[in-house]
């Protein structure tokens, strides 16, 4: 998983949704993204919540299969490589013909979904200990496995998230030992202004040296 951890200053996306209203559509479409590291559930999250809103769904990596958005192949990680650039027009094509709300999951979603029109993005995160088991229940090893552990314990995601939309646009939603209908639950009542969107939920680095586990995750980068 390679993201940056540098924060950049963003636009915001009002003008898009403006400009929705101003063209007399009475419930303007929202674009919603699921984001995480590997393993947390975006695509069971995203699934269910577009049940829920009877939204259209966009699963980045079935996308860029199906359609073959591939640059290369990472042999190290044993993982296609994602186009973002085809993929990022081919999914502004996916939210201009959507007639409703649009879910959008993966983990690198906020670098292909375009931040003004970006409603709001929440990122899943899951304890570290629990996303290990989940990874190698994937058959995740090696430097793949710890690299993505890594990532969730270095808020990378969270980070990328609010470097593209702002942090008044990203919500953080502890997934860890939650069934998939509590977690679509709290993401609902956000998205109803039920409750509050919040940020700063978890602090991995610090839970992980209070137990004494840290290194045992950090070692092998």
């Amino acid at each position: 998983m390679h993201t940056s951890l540098h924060h950049k200053p963003c636009k915001t996306n009002t003008s898009y949704f403006e400009q929705q209203i101003r063209r007399g559509e009475t419930k303007f479409k929202r674009v919603i993204v699921i984001t995480g590291t590997p393993g947390v559930g975006k695509t069971q999250v995203s699934r269910l919540l577009v049940s829920e809103l009877d939204a259209s769904h966009i699963d980045l990596a079935e996308l860029a299969k199906k359609e073959n958005l591939i640059s290369g192949f990472d042999q190290a990680r044993k993982t296609p490589i994602a186009d973002t650039t085809k993929m990022a027009n081919r999914v502004e094509e996916l939210i201009e013909a959507s007639k409703t709300d649009v879910i959008i999951d993966g983990h690198y979603a906020v670098d292909v979904v375009p931040a003004k029109k970006t409603y709001i993005v929440f990122v899943l995160r899951r304890n570290p200990n629990e996303l290990k088991s989940v990874l190698e229940d994937y058959g995740f090893e090696g430097k793949k496995l710890w690299e993505n552990l890594a990532a969730e314990i270095l808020d990378v995601c969270l980070w990328d998230a609010v470097s593209v939309v702002g942090s008044a646009k990203v919500c953080e939603i502890d997934v860890s030992d939650r069934k998939i209908e509590k977690v679509v639950e709290e993401i609902v009542s956000v998205l109803n202004r039920k409750e509050k969107c919040k940020t700063g939920v978890v602090d991995w680095l610090g839970k992980l040296e209070e137990e004494g586990q840290l290194q045992d995750f950090l070692k092998y980068l």
